[in-house]
Order: structure tokens, then sequence, then C-alpha cells
């Protein structure tokens, strides 16, 4: 049988994305690129769900991957960013004869290289953003919708994000058309999902586990290292949420409340998402 370039496994988050990724490479000698917004940085291990050890098969074989822990925290990754650095890792892979398997939750990533999106790096406009330095959050969200139709909330789950997102549309719609730098990569796509009670227990579960590994110690190492707590916000979920308590903003049954309600209202748009794809 002949095999693709590229295997895309998707899914919501807890759908065992990863395990079922690293099976696939450990039988047809594959290596794993992320497609994971967040394990790009360093340090942020409980909170983005690395699980490293996942990448180690029953047999002891170890599955190589790439994309992950190439970052600082407090550092900003774009699209753009990812797109680049997706092709350099795909074309090592093909030159060593093995094959690729992109395997991440970040739909808005994935699609970004399979249908070879045509991005530029964005610069900062000081003009825009100080004219919509005062606008409340919802009134953000309404002008990034105007630019586009949002799949979901991602990009406006804090007022920082939503300026930086409106930044890059408005910039976007100025732009005149050109070549493409990266062409759509041809791929198997391959969805994994879980009935919706099972995948809620799991992510209530996985939740409780993470707190119990170190999850509050984990963010409060990271402000130690002098990354403010509005960049760690900035990542959204776990972090935005427990950064919030380690800085006295809410309380921790608070934290816990609205964490898990935001994972599970980010999976619910994850399947949305994906199934649009």
């Amino acid at each position: 049988m002949k095999l693709s370039k590229l295997i895309t496994i998707i899914g919501p988050t807890a759908s065992g994305k990863t395990p079922f990724a690293v099976e696939i490479a450990n039988k047809i000698k594959g290596e794993i690129i992320s497609g994971d917004s967040r394990q790009i940085y360093r340090l942020m291990d409980i909170g983005t769900g690395k699980d490293l050890n996942e990448y180690t098969t029953a047999e002891g074989n170890q599955i190589k991957h790439h994309l992950i822990d190439i970052r600082e925290p407090g550092d900003k990754y774009t699209l753009f960013d990812f797109q680049k650095d997706f092709h350099l890792a795909y074309q090592e892979i093909l030159s060593r004869k093995k094959i690729p398997i992109l395997c991440g939750g970040t739909g808005l990533y994935i699609e970004s290289v399979l249908k070879g999106y045509e991005l530029k790096e964005v610069p900062k406009n000081e003009l825009l953003r100080e004219s919509l330095q005062n606008k409340t959050l919802d009134e953000l969200t309404s002008i990034l919708g105007v630019y586009k139709k949002l799949h979901n909330n991602t990009d406006s789950d804090t007022k920082k994000r939503a300026l930086r997102a409106i930044e890059i549309a408005a910039f976007q719609q100025e732009q005149n058309p050109t070549a493409q730098d990266y062409q759509p990569v041809e791929s198997l796509i391959i969805g994994v999902s879980i009935d919706r009670d099972n995948r809620r227990n799991k992510i209530s579960s996985r939740l409780k586990a993470r707190i119990d590994e170190g999850m509050i110690d984990e963010v409060k190492n990271i402000l130690s290292l002098g990354v403010a707590p509005e960049d760690l916000i900035y990542y959204g979920l776990e972090y935005k949420f427990v950064t919030l308590h380690v800085i006295g903003q809410i309380s921790y049954q608070e934290m816990f409340d609205q964490l898990e309600i935001a994972i599970h209202q980010f999976a619910k748009r994850q399947m949305t998402w994906f199934r649009g794809m």
C-alpha cells in the first residue's frame, strides 16, 4: 500500500491523539510533528499536557517528535512562525525517508499547512492599537467578527489577544494577493473522537490529576523567572486561570470550576472546527 507523504491526526482534547499517533509512528517508522500552539514552550509541561513519556512505546522505542520545547515562556509564537517551522520539520523528516505525522488539537495550525494559508509576518500597528485601547473585550470581539467568521473564540478570550487578532486581520485585508509561500500539503487525515460523556469525564479527571501533579507550582515557577502574569494569561485555559489564582484574583475553587468549564467549552469548539475541515 502506498503511504501518504503526511498523515494528520486530529481530535479534541483528551481524545487520545498522541498515543494513537505514537502507535502509528512505531508501525510505519514515522516521526511526529506537534500541532499544538502551547507545547512549543519550555517549562509549560503539565498545563499543556505534553506527557513526553507517551512518546516511548511499550517495547521501549522512542518516537522522535518535533515542535515541542522550542520557545521560552513569554514568547509570542504566531501562525506565521508555525507554518515556517512545520515545513522545516516536514522536509527534514522526508529527507530521511521517514513518514511525517502531524498531530494536534490547534485547528488553525493544522488547517494552515494542509490548505497552504498565505501568511505574512504582521508588524505592530501602534495607531490601530491606540484607537482600540479603551474598548472592552466584548467590543473588540465584535470588531474582530467584522473581519472574519469566528470558528471559536480562542482569538478573543483576553483583551490582549483580541487586539492582536484585529491587528493581524486588518493587515491581511490591506495586502494584495501574492503567490503562496507554501503550497497545500496533501495528507491522509484521521479524526479521533470519543463520546461526549466519556470525553467530559476524562477532561475532569485529567484536570484534577494535573493539579495534583503540580500545575500550580509550575505556574509559580514560570512567574518567578520573570515572565509577566499577563503573558501567561495570554496563553489561555490552564495558564490563564491558574495564573489568576496565583496572583490572588480568584480563589482555588473559582480557578478549578472556571477552568473545568473553559476546557469543556474548548473541546466542543475543537469538534466544531474539525467537522468543518
